[in-house]
C-alpha cells in the first residue's frame, strides 16, 4: 500500500499562479491510499474507487481522452515508463474532502502511481513523480500553480514559486492550526478561472493585490523562521482581506474567520482554491480547543487540530 497526504496553503493561494510565492505544509491527519492486487491474465487495469462508487476500466496503454482523471493518472505513468498494460486491480480511497482545498485531488493521483508503479517494479518519486502528478492537476485546476502536487509528493513544508525548485525552510517554533471545513464544495478550477477573469479584466489593478499577497508570503517565512507567531497570525488576517478582495471567500468562510478570531485564534483565513472548502486559523496550544469548539458552532461540519513542528 502507498499513501500520500493531504496539504493546506498557509499564504500566498491564487497569487502563486501569477508568479508570487506560497507557502505550504502537509496535512497527515489526513491522507489518500492505494493497494493493488494482482487479477487475472488479460484483464488489463481496474481501478475501484469505493469512496465514490466508481469502478474504472483502463483498456488502452495510451493517453487520450481525459475521460476520467484516475484511469488519465494511470496512462501517463504508463507511458512514461513505456511499459506494457498490468494485469491489476488497483483500489483506491481517501480520507480528504473532496474539493475542499486539501489537495485531494493531488493526493489521489501520487498515492495511485506509486501504487502502480511500484506493483510493476518500476517505483516512481521525486521529480518524475511530481511532473506526472502535476500534469493530473491540469485536469482538476485548469491553470494550477503546481504547489499541491509538489507539496503532497515531497511530504515536507516547502515555500514555493512557480517555475523554480521548492525550497524547505526552517520552522523556529511549533505553530497549532485549527482546520475547519466549511462543508461547502468549491472546485478549484471554478475560483481559479474566475480569478484569472478578473487580472485580465484590469491587469494592472490585480497585480497589486497578487503583489500584496506575494510580500505577505515573503514576510511570513521570515516569521516562521524567526518564530514569530503571534506576527504570523496578523498576517494570515491580512492575506484573509485580499484573498476577499478577489472573491474567494464566502459568507460561510467569513463566518468561521469571525468565530475563529473571536475563540482567541491569532489569525485565521480562507485555505485553498476558496468560495468553499476550508478556514485555517492559528492559535496557542491552550486555545485551539476552544477555537475548534466555536467554529464548528458557526457551521464548520468538520475540523480538526494538527501541529507544524519546529525543525
Amino acid at each position: 500500500m502507498h499513501t500520500a497526504p493531504a496539504k493546506i496553503i498557509l499564504f500566498g493561494e491564487h497569487a502563486v499562479v501569477y508568479g508570487q510565492p506560497a507557502i505550504a505544509v502537509p496535512f497527515t491527519a489526513l491522507n489518500a491510499t492505494a493497494d493493488s492486487t494482482p487479477a487475472p491474465h488479460g484483464s488489463g487495469l481496474t481501478i475501484y474507487a469505493p469512496d465514490i462508487q466508481r469502478t474504472i476500466v483502463v483498456t488502452k496503454n495510451k493517453v487520450e481522452d481525459v475521460g476520467d482523471v484516475l484511469a488519465y493518472a494511470a496512462q501517463r505513468a504508463l507511458v512514461s515508463l513505456d511499459v506494457p498494460m498490468p494485469d491489476l486491480t488497483l483500489t483506491v480511497r481517501s480520507t480528504i474532502p473532496l474539493a475542499s482545498g486539501l489537495g485531494s485531488g493531488a493526493a489521489i493521483c501520487t498515492a495511485l502511481i506509486r501504487e502502480l508503479t511500484a506493483a510493476i517494479g518500476r517505483p516512481l518519486e521525486g521529480d518524475a513523480l511530481n511532473a506526472l502528478v502535476f500534469e493530473t492537476e491540469k485536469i482538476f485546476h485548469g491553470t494550477p500553480s503546481g504547489i499541491d502536487n509538489t507539496v503532497i509528493v515531497m511530504g515536507k513544508p516547502v515555500y514555493f514559486v512557480r517555475g523554480t525548485p521548492p525550497e524547505t525552510f526552517h520552522i523556529q517554533s511549533a505553530l497549532t492550526f485549527v482546520i475547519a471545513d466549511s462543508g461547502i464544495a468549491a472546485p478549484t478550477r471554478e475560483s481559479v478561472g474566475d480569478v484569472r477573469k478578473l487580472y485580465e479584466a484590469n491587469p494592472a489593478l490585480y497585480q497589486t493585490y497578487f503583489d500584496h499577497i506575494g510580500a505577505i508570503a515573503r514576510t511570513a517565512r521570515t516569521q516562521i523562521e524567526r518564530g514569530d507567531v503571534p506576527g504570523i497570525g496578523r498576517l494570515m488576517n491580512e492575506n484573509h482581506d485580499l484573498l476577499g478582495t478577489l472573491t474567494v471567500s464566502s459568507p460561510r468562510i467569513d463566518d468561521l474567520v469571525a468565530a475563529a478570531r473571536g475563540a482567541g485564534a491569532l489569525g485565521a483565513k480562507v485555505s485553498g482554491g476558496g468560495r468553499g472548502g476550508n478556514m485555517i486559523a492559528l492559535a496557542e496550544p491552550s486555545r485551539a480547543e476552544s477555537v475548534l469548539t466555536a467554529v464548528k458552532a458557526a457551521g464548520a461540519v468538520r475540523g480538526w487540530i494538527t501541529t507544524l513542528a519546529a525543525n
